[in-house]
């Protein structure tokens, strides 16, 4: 056989193999070191970190990178059967993780974000000013009538975004025996729009929120000290009397995936960014109108510094 035919034989086996998924494996193609999926979640601080992480995949490590925009309890069921490969940061699921860590055992554990997240309620500063002890939670009662809404009648409003964040701001009013009523918005960019609303009105209002976030520092937020977290507090729902806790966010692999993902895995271990960071590239997203890629892109050139650690042994390796 010439050397042609014998290229055109090999080329046909290729061809024959290829439908069969034999041509690649685990997501790779002939042209990038393999396929990552990604859960982005519907936080603007959230998407910030997937817009780096995926930017630095496919520019420095040639990774062909999805991602699947996700709630946080479908971002779980989606790595824990194999959906998606990651989430890069989650705010606290006790239940989910015992599902898919401890019992299924298909997800585990991939370090600290780097960022910590206190969910509370807030005010704006301007209304502190005016009222000194409307951050007393047991004080809210005497101010609800400034915070009513053609929504809640005669009690007060207490302002959320979507109903798939991690709250349970409805159980703390019972318990609490406050006089307020949740009204969703349905996403983060509603909520954040009618902050920014109310602010420039200086108007009064109360927001189930969280930091980090440049909303915060923009609209200069302050904390209601609802009753200090402890351990056990917040497990049922019919009793549950405590604010939030301090919650240093984590990221989670499929296990599959940390095992056989290679450098991408061994990335996204690595990666570990400060509050100012995230924070930067979520304004660009959200404030300045960038999109996921060129905010990732303008972060990247001016902060190598930070992520050339990420990918210290993996692309000469």
């Amino acid at each position: 056989m010439s050397l042609i035919s014998r290229r055109h034989a090999i080329a046909a086996v290729f061809a024959l193999l290829a439908p069969l998924g034999l041509a690649a494996c685990s997501g790779e193609s002939s042209d990038t070191a393999g396929s990552v999926v990604l859960a982005n979640p519907t936080w603007v601080g959230g998407q910030a970190n997937v817009a780096v992480a995926k930017y630095l995949l496919e520019t420095e490590l040639d990774y062909d990178v999805a991602t699947k925009k996700l709630d946080e309890k479908d971002a779980w069921h989606a790595v824990g059967n194999g959906k998606a490969d990651a989430i890069l940061e989650d705010w606290g699921h006790p239940l989910l993780e015992k599902k898919y860590v401890f019992k299924k055992k298909s997800v585990m554990r991939a370090g600290d974000v780097g960022v910590t997240g206190q969910i509370g309620w807030y005010v704006p500063q301007y209304l502190v000013d005016k009222h000194p002890q409307i951050t007393n939670w047991k004080k809210l009662n005497d101010f609800a009538p400034l915070f009513r809404t053609a929504k809640t009648g005669t009690r007060g409003q207490l302002l959320e975004g979507s109903p798939e964040f991690l709250t349970h701001d409805e159980a703390i009013i019972r318990n609490l025996k406050l006089n307020y009523k949740t009204v969703y918005t349905g996403s983060e960019k509603a909520q954040i729009a009618r902050i920014q609303e109310l602010t420039r009105q200086r108007k009064p209002f109360l927001t189930y929120w969280w930091r980090p976030h440049w909303l915060s520092t923009e609209a200069r937020l302050k904390e209601v000290q609802l009753p200090a977290h402890y351990g056990g507090c917040d497990d049922n729902l019919k009793t549950v009397n405590c604010g939030y806790p301090e919650n240093p966010l984590k990221k989670f692999l499929s296990v599959d995936f940390s095992k056989n993902g290679g450098k991408a895995a061994k990335f996204l271990k690595n990666f570990q960014w400060s509050e100012n960071d995230q924070g930067a590239v979520a304004k660009m997203i959200e404030e300045d109108g960038l999109s996921p890629q060129a905010a990732a892109q303008k972060w990247v050139k001016g902060n190598p510094g930070v992520w050339k650690v990420w990918l210290w042994g993996l692309k000469d390796g």
